[in-house]
């Protein structure tokens, strides 16, 4: 609405926009300029920066290191395949495992003991 003055005396109109929405009031809304350009989904998905944690343990695991857990995901220690080596990495946590298997990193491996889960890279597709 806007006021408008005419030889003195005040009356309320429309605005052309309210007007030609049907709307009346402050909350008139707006028309479209037009229609955008509409986004084809992508095949493939778009991962986000790496934290150095992850980049961390990634670089570990493609130098042939295996990525271990306990049961619940946590504690997480990188064993040396050729000497049984085994090393915390201190800024590796339960999260880090998640978020680097939430992307599709990795994916759990076939351990023999039932209290430790080993993380696998995932091989990609051909």
């Amino acid at each position: 609405m806007r006021r408008v003055v005419i030889n003195g005396e005040e009356e309320r109109r429309e605005s052309r926009r309210e007007e030609e929405s049907g709307r009346v009031g402050s909350r008139a809304k707006k028309k479209s300029s037009g229609v955008g350009p509409q986004k084809e989904p992508s095949d493939a998905p778009v991962f986000t920066e790496l934290s150095d944690a992850e980049k961390d343990l990634m670089s570990h695991m493609e130098q042939g290191w295996r990525l271990e857990t306990d049961s619940l995901g946590g504690n997480p220690v990188l064993r040396s395949l050729k000497d049984d080596e085994v090393v915390r990495p201190l800024s590796a946590n339960r999260s880090t495992v998640e978020a680097l298997e939430k992307r599709g990193l990795i994916v759990q491996g076939k351990g023999g003991d039932p209290l430790r889960i080993e993380w696998n890279l995932k091989k990609p597709k051909k």
